[in-house]
């Protein structure tokens, strides 16, 4: 099999083989953005599609659903030249949309995160459960998953789900810590590609 490091030996694997991983995105988001648009690191998660970028608005000292919701239209505006600027940058680095949000008090506006169809139109957060269950190899693809996930449907889900991730982790930390094997030059003997190296 070939493709990220971290899908070799699953059943499922990866669907994007040359898809470059996106770990420190958080970080290099943190980094790039200017200073001033947000009070502290903005929210940044990532699936194998999108990068969604949230941030609390520095500022903000308005107070009400209106005032609130026009506070981030107008960051919204201000930052729009930029924002796609800083977006096509993080598209080429890491291969996948970035979408942005912003929270003014208690009002949150996503603006033009990707919805994709996976036998219905699913946001982020319930695609990154599909995929983690297709890469551990629970099902096959996003469709079986989501049928695996009408069955399972249940107040433990998102816990069980948050442990199979840690035990994901868990292995990936085990095989880059295994020796190295003669002719394969990766830990543990799998003969991985790192698309970042390419």
């Amino acid at each position: 099999m070939t493709g990220r490091g971290r899908a070799f030996g699953r059943p499922g694997g990866w669907q994007q083989a040359d898809l470059p991983p996106a770990d420190e995105a958080p970080d290099w988001f943190a980094g790039r953005l200017p200073d001033g648009w947000f009070a502290g690191r903005p929210r940044v998660t990532v699936d194998r599609d999108e990068i969604l970028v949230v941030g609390t608005l520095a500022e903000a000292d308005v107070s009400g659903p209106a005032a609130e919701a026009g506070r981030i239209s107008r960051w919204r505006e201000e930052t729009r030249d930029e924002r796609i600027l800083i977006a096509r940058e993080a598209e080429q680095r890491y291969g996948r949309k970035v979408a942005w949000g912003a929270e003014a008090g208690g009002t949150r506006q996503l603006f033009t995160t990707l919805s994709v169809p996976v036998m219905t139109r699913l946001r982020q957060p319930e695609r990154q459960v599909l995929d983690t269950l297709v890469d551990a190899g629970v099902a096959r693809s996003r469709s079986e998953a989501l049928a695996w996930c009408v069955r399972l449907v249940g107040e433990h889900a998102e816990e069980w789900l948050g442990e199979l991730r840690d035990a994901m982790s868990a292995v990936d930390r085990l095989r880059a810590q295994g020796p190295d094997l003669p002719g394969t030059g990766t830990a543990g003997g799998t003969a991985a590609e790192d698309p970042a190296g390419s």
